[in-house]
């Protein structure tokens, strides 16, 4: 898998440019681009360092010129992906490929490419698309989200009027002219966003040879159930299939997806609100499913889903990805039956807001997924501190025979013993995290987080509006997590300058950090964090009081690889005025 290097657009990334060349770097996203002689320069600079073997290239939210990006695409041959996202300078004009010399270049400059994403143009029609697209015959994966598709029917229901090539509009018609003409290689299409109907989705669909692989409907809010059953039966090789935020969907839109679609693997039914736990039932067809997000479906228990695949006789069920994440309605009663039956093949969990959540429930993740590397807890209210240390509930009587475990409560006041040690089903056990989220679990303090937040391989961690976090905790996670990339630490009221001076040395890898609203820190922590961070490529210091702006200005000064800095009312700045 290639890694993909960002590269902020500015003079002090040329030389980084030069020495990725040297190392044959070929997948990259350039950020702050826009029509500056500084961002000509760089561009110039990645097509003679870069270009001859640069195979993916994504200049997402930039505003290129239109002779700068014809200059860049010559210089990269071998391209295989490119993003052009939100790139609406290059299509305002509408003249983009006009010249039929430059579109021939640029046709054998792109001869390779096969992923192209022209997502969030709002100036996108038909004649530039057209000639974009026809600069590359291998095209095999296409995103037009969030373009704004315009669709005639026709006189006859489910018909669709002939035009003509729009200068200024994105027809439907010419999207599907387009799919028929490359039916024989188009393997992935997104239209989420763009107001698709019924009617077209089903003219997709039944397009002669066209085999799709994977299918991105996101928030199409007109579909129908009918038309999710049409499009099951006439592609019924799909992949990936997403319908997050299709409002109009209930359950036998998900029979119809589990009984057309068995070769599923990824399927996201986020934000469908009339999904109840009898639709669930029917995922147990789908045998080689790895990636369910049911995100927001507030009449999901979760009973539905475990009744589903528990009912999968045989091997284990093969999902690696689960999100649960606000789903009002989710039962920890559910929840606890769900985990065993998931099986050892899961690595990423999310149950965010998911209020009901327990304990023992945290306790039972811990003893049946070890392999977890990704479990999100964000607004999880109820977990405490013995919980995480795999401890019984205080006041809770062991089982007959068991020795007593040690209750967290007196213990942590102790002398002898200032904090109990985790034991059982702790969450020392999940070794192999590298994301972990406990933002606004109110209730966790020193006594857990220091004891079991010691993970190796951990790369991202928000501990967020934990009222009871101190200085202690700080300096025990730094020496348990020493590999952080990624820290968020927003409100944490009690962490202050001597915390940050003992904990920022063991985090040399620290690219994000946020401490807004930490009210105890000054620019001393600023300084620490510019002495022993030196990969800090984005801080949030919103609302600290005890740091100025002049402060920020130096800091910012001195590093010019820092890309971002929120700095929000930060010097005490009165936010009831500002409002």
């Amino acid at each position: 898998m290639n890694v993909r290097y960002n590269i902020p657009v500015c003079s002090a990334s040329l030389p980084a440019i030069k020495s990725l060349g040297l190392r044959g770097i070929s997948c990259i996203s350039l950020t702050n681009l826009d029509g500056s002689p500084v961002s000509q320069q760089v561009l110039q600079s990645v097509a003679h360092h870069l270009g001859p073997h640069l195979q993916s290239l994504s200049l997402g939210g930039g505003s290129p010129t239109e002779a700068s990006f014809v200059a860049l695409v010559l210089g990269c041959p071998a391209l295989h992906s490119l993003d052009l996202s939100g790139c609406n300078s290059l299509f305002t004009s509408g003249m983009l490929l006009a010249q039929p010399e430059t579109a021939r270049q640029v046709q054998q400059a792109l001869s390779g490419l096969r992923e192209l994403s022209l997502a969030g143009l709002r100036d996108l029609a038909d004649l530039t698309f057209n000639r974009l697209s026809s600069c590359a015959p291998s095209l095999e994966r296409l995103s037009l989200a969030y373009c704004h598709l315009t669709f005639k029917p026709g006189p006859a229901r489910g018909s669709l009027s002939p035009q003509d090539s729009s200068p200024s509009q994105l027809s439907f018609h010419n999207l599907l002219q387009f799919v028929k003409e490359r039916a024989g290689r188009l393997r992935a299409l997104d239209l989420s966003g763009t107001g698709l109907l019924p009617e077209g989705l089903q003219a997709l669909g039944q397009v002669a040879g066209l085999q799709l692989q994977e299918l991105s409907l996101q928030s199409c809010r007109d579909l129908s159930t009918e038309a999710v059953a049409a499009l099951c039966h006439q592609q019924p090789g799909l992949t990936s299939l997403d319908l997050s935020g299709c409002s109009e969907l209930a359950d036998r839109a998900l029979v119809a997806v589990s009984r057309g679609l068995q070769h599923l693997q990824r399927l996201s039914l986020r934000k469908l609100q009339r999904l109840t736990d009898a639709g669930c039932t029917a995922l147990g067809a789908l045998r080689e499913l790895r990636s369910l997000d049911m995100a927001e479906c507030c009449l999901v228990s979760g009973r539905g889903l475990a009744q589903a695949l528990g009912s999968v006789h045989g091997a284990l069920p093969a999902l690696a990805t689960l999100s649960l994440a606000y789903c009002s309605s989710l039962k920890d009663s559910s929840v606890r039956s769900l985990i065993p039956v998931l099986g050892p093949s899961l690595r990423v969990l999310d149950l965010s807001s998911c209020v009901a959540l327990t304990n023992q429930t945290l306790q039972t993740i811990c003893t049946y997924l070890p392999a977890l590397s990704v479990l999100r807890l964000v607004w999880c209210k109820e977990l405490r501190d013995w919980g995480l240390l795999g401890l019984r509930e205080p006041g809770q009587e062991p089982a007959q025979g068991a020795q007593p475990h040690l209750e967290l409560e007196h213990q942590a006041l102790s002398p002898k013993d200032p904090s109990p040690q985790p034991q059982g089903p702790s969450l020392l056990m999940l070794q192999a995290l590298q994301e972990l989220d406990l933002t606004a679990c109110s209730k966790l303090t020193d006594a857990s987080v220091a004891k079991v937040l010691q993970f190796p391989q951990l790369r991202q961690l928000s501990l967020s509006l934990l009222p009871e976090l101190t200085d202690k905790g700080l300096v025990a996670v730094a020496r348990g997590c020493p590999s952080l990339e990624l820290l968020v630490l927003s409100h944490c009221n009690l962490l202050s300058d001597e915390g940050w001076a003992q904990a920022a040395s063991s985090w040399p890898r620290l690219e994000h950090l946020n401490l807004s609203g930490c009210s105890k820190l000054t620019e001393q922590t600023l300084d620490t964090i510019g002495q022993a961070c030196k990969q800090i490529q984005m801080l949030d210091v919103s609302m600290c009081p005890g740091i100025s702006m002049a402060a920020i200005r130096r800091f910012q000064a001195q590093r010019p690889q820092l890309t971002c800095v929120q700095s929000r009312f930060v010097g005490g700045a009165d936010l009831t005025q500002t409002l």
